[in-house]
């Protein structure tokens, strides 16, 4: 029995010392990401947040992955801090990253390597996005981390002109709502001949009715259905994609 208590002991301490913000620096700004591990070596989602910042929502799909065995590291692409409410500043800030795909880039690589310095299993990772984090996962994918699945939810689909998926490694998936006025079917249709054409596996799926952002609880696209079927479908894949 004692040896049970000093075993659980073990994992709970190891939890709590392995869940919550971290602050790190690039180029000499402070950002703060969220990172939560259940174990040792446990399989690791690197997750892009939505354009209002990483927020309570990234940390609750964070513990929704934690209970299901797997370890989460949320990027911040904005900075400590900075966490816009209102639309003109979520698409200044956007509108800054999509302008340089460059620092994009930085800073998605800055959150693996953060992450790497945790010990997260990155060798071991996939990574997702929400809207706007769905870009910069896709973004990621074109750049050719090594990671291996790539899963924008009603993320932006478009590829920027000069860029293309001949460096990307790993598999990508995408869920997408057919009534997402932000973010076309045309746009879905055109990444699925890219990714055939570029011998990437994928896998392409759409929700009717689903709009845009259909996965944020408690707003008005929430879309139940849409959501609970990407997350099903999504933690089917992780089951198959990592070793635990």
């Amino acid at each position: 029995m004692k040896k049970i208590i000093s075993i659980l002991c073990f994992f709970v301490g190891y939890a709590l010392a392995n869940s919550g913000f971290v602050t790190y620096e690039v180029d000499g700004v402070k950002y703060e990401g969220y990172y939560s591990s259940p174990s040792k070596d446990a399989p690791l989602v690197f997750m892009v947040h939505d354009w209002d910042g990483l927020t309570d929502y990234e940390v609750k799909r964070a513990k929704m992955l934690y209970d299901l065995g797997y370890a989460t590291f949320a990027v911040d692409l904005f900075g400590k801090g900075v966490r816009p409410t209102e639309t003109s500043e979520k698409k200044k800030l956007t509108g800054e990253l999509y302008q340089n795909r460059a620092k994009m880039k930085r800073l998605l690589y800055a959150g693996l390597n953060e992450a790497k310095k945790l010990n997260a299993n990155v060798s071991n990772a996939v990574g997702i996005g929400y809207c706007f984090g769905g870009a910069g996962i896709l973004e990621l994918a074109r750049s050719g981390a090594d990671l291996k699945l790539f899963i924008p939810f009603h993320g932006g689909l478009a590829t920027p002109e000069g860029e293309d998926y001949s460096k990307t490694k790993g598999s990508i998936v995408v869920f997408h709502g057919s009534a997402d006025k932000s973010v076309s079917i045309q746009d879905f249709a055109n990444l699925t001949m890219e990714l055939e054409k570029a011998g990437i596996h994928h896998e392409m799926i759409t929700y009717s009715g689903a709009p845009h952002a259909f996965s944020v609880f408690g707003s008005k696209r929430y879309h139940k259905v849409a959501d609970e079927s990407s997350w099903k479908r999504f933690t089917e894949i992780l089951e198959t994609t990592l070793k635990k």
